[in-house]
C-alpha cells in the first residue's frame, strides 16, 4: 500500500477518535507528557496545515506550523485542518516533490516526509484513543507499515525526550503486537491510562 493511502488512512482515524471527545473531556491530560486533549489536538491541527503548506512548497514559513490559541471547537478545526491536509497529499506530484520541514531542520523527499506524518498520525491517532478510553481501529496492513517506520527512527537518546517528537523506547515483552511494538519503540507505554 502506497504511503500516501497510508497516511489517508491513519489521518481518517485520528479525526474519528478527535471527534468522539465530548466538552468535558479536552482538559484531561494526554500520552503526550504536559499536554492535555486540547493541547495534542492543538499540535495536530498546526501540523496538518505545516504539512499541508510544505506539500505545496510553502512549508518554510512558520505561520502555517503555528497552533491556533483559539479554545473554541477543535474537533472541527481538526477536521478541517485534516481535510486540507490530505487534499494537499492527493495533489498529482506531491509524493514526488519536495517539503521543506522546519521542526525536522530540512528538505526531505515526499514519500519520506509523508511517512513522518503517516507515523506521526498513528501514534497521534492512538494517544487521543487512549486519552478518552476508546478503541483504536486501524487495519492490519496501516499497523504493519507503521511498525516498519517505528523501527527506522532514530532512537538517539540525544534526540528523545521532551521537546522531542517521540520519548525514549521502552522495554518490548516478548508476543507483542505491531501497534503495541509501534508505541513502545517510540516511547509510549500502550497501558498509559
Amino acid at each position: 500500500m502506497d504511503v500516501v493511502e497510508l497516511d489517508r488512512i491513519a489521518v481518517h482515524e485520528a479525526v474519528r477518535v478527535v471527534e468522539l471527545a465530548r466538552d468535558g473531556e479536552w482538559e484531561r491530560d494526554s500520552p503526550c507528557a504536559g499536554w492535555t486533549l486540547r493541547r495534542l489536538v492543538a499540535h495536530m491541527t498546526a501540523q496538518h496545515h505545516g504539512f499541508a503548506a510544505a506539500a505545496r512548497g510553502a512549508g518554510g514559513d512558520p505561520a502555517y506550523w503555528a497552533e491556533s490559541a483559539d479554545r473554541g471547537a477543535p474537533a472541527e478545526a481538526h477536521r478541517a485542518a485534516a481535510t486540507s491536509l490530505l487534499g494537499a497529499f492527493a495533489e498529482p506530484g506531491a509524493a514526488d516533490g519536495e517539503f521543506t520541514l522546519p521542526e525536522l531542520g530540512g528538505r526531505f523527499p515526499g514519500r519520506l516526509a509523508i511517512g513522518f506524518h503517516f507515523i506521526d498520525y498513528v501514534v497521534h491517532a492512538w494517544d487521543v484513543a487512549a486519552t478518552l478510553g476508546v478503541g483504536l481501529e486501524l487495519p492490519d496492513e496501516v499497523l504493519t507499515a507503521a511498525l516498519a517506520v517505528a523501527r527506522r527512527v532514530p532512537a538517539d537518546p540525544a534526540g528523545r525526550g521532551p521537546g522531542f517528537a517521540f520519548a525514549a523506547a521502552l522495554d518490548l515483552p516478548p508476543g507483542a503486537g505491531p501497534l503495541e511494538e509501534t508505541l513502545r519503540l517510540l516511547g509510549r507505554s500502550p497501558e498509559w491510562g
